[in-house]
């Protein structure tokens, strides 16, 4: 039987490493990352702005499944540098989309609980997105054109992400230790939005099990939601952070209000139950594994 093969992009990012390292150790796929920034010895660099250099790829590779997970996927940054958003949210997207459907390749679009307001939670794939900041529009316009590229693809939104990293900045959730560990120095710390940290590893196996599917059941299409459930603030993780640690938090004062720069919605938790009736995936406890994520940042 001949492999099947898999397309990921920003293979080189937290979310994509897990992706790739997943579809890498199974057998029955044969798997090409590519990425921009940060290659490395096992990625293709590749702009995916410029159609030329995707369609190369697309040509030589001819994949089965596309997984898009390259983004620009912070806030902050987003609202300042709109133009080069919409490049690699929206219009590499397009790349990707018009390329994979010449090849009849199904697209797995990658996308945020942020397209939604956190209102009204849970949302399920049916909720009407109406998000708050340009990193969710920009997104959500990203997924409308995987959508109407063809009616076969789909999108995966997932929450705020952890997991194995390259530097505590890496992840909105891991770069709260650089205020944990450092306890004779008083700070604040958000304890408003409410967040469900998503374990990267984890929804590499929902992707590649997804993906697996499909290839099997081409009922597996349109939109789908994955998260973790446990619910927490940005304080709370940090509580978890320091007992992991049996480091003190009394350095660290709770911010009750709503937090600054790009607005955040308050609680946008995913209902992932679409998906958990195609297939089950173990959620890891954050307290059972984010000692293991810090431990080589730390002390």
């Amino acid at each position: 039987m001949s492999l099947k093969k898999v397309l990921i992009t920003g293979a080189s990012g937290l979310l994509g490493r897990a992706i790739f390292n997943e579809f890498n150790a199974n057998s029955t796929w044969k798997t090409l990352g590519l990425a921009f920034s940060r290659p490395g010895n096992h990625l293709k660099k590749v702009d995916l702005t410029n159609f030329d250099e995707v369609k190369a790829v697309f040509d030589e590779f001819k994949p089965d499944v596309v997984i898009h997970s390259a983004a620009e996927r912070r806030p902050d940054v987003v609202e300042n540098q709109t133009d080069a958003t919409k490049q690699i949210n929206v219009d590499a997207t397009k790349n990707i989309c018009i390329l994979a459907d010449d090849m009849k390749a199904w697209v797995l679009f990658i996308s945020t609980d942020y397209v939604f307001d956190g209102t009204n939670p849970p949302y399920d794939v049916n909720s009407v997105p109406n998000p708050l900041n340009k990193y969710g529009v920009s997104k959500y316009e990203g997924e409308k054109v995987a959508l109407a590229s063809s009616a076969e693809n789909s999108v995966l939104r997932v929450p705020i992400l952890y997991g194995p990293i390259e530097k505590l900045e890496e992840s909105a959730v891991t770069v709260l230790f650089t205020k944990v560990k450092v306890t004779d120095t008083k700070c604040t710390m958000s304890n408003y939005e409410r967040r469900y940290p998503t374990y990267c590893p984890d929804i590499a196996v929902v992707i590649r099990k997804l993906s697996d599917e499909r290839m099997k059941n081409p009922d597996i299409k349109g939109i789908y939601h994955w998260s973790g459930d446990e619910n927490m603030t940005k304080y709370d993780m940090a509580v978890g952070m320091a007992e992991s640690f049996d480091l003190g938090i009394e350095h660290i004062e709770a911010d009750n209000k709503s937090s600054p720069g790009a607005p955040r919605p308050y609680d946008a938790h995913l209902d992932s139950s679409r998906l958990d009736n195609v297939l089950q995936v173990p959620r890891t406890p954050f307290k059972s594994i984010i000692k293991d994520v810090l431990k080589p940042f730390y002390p």
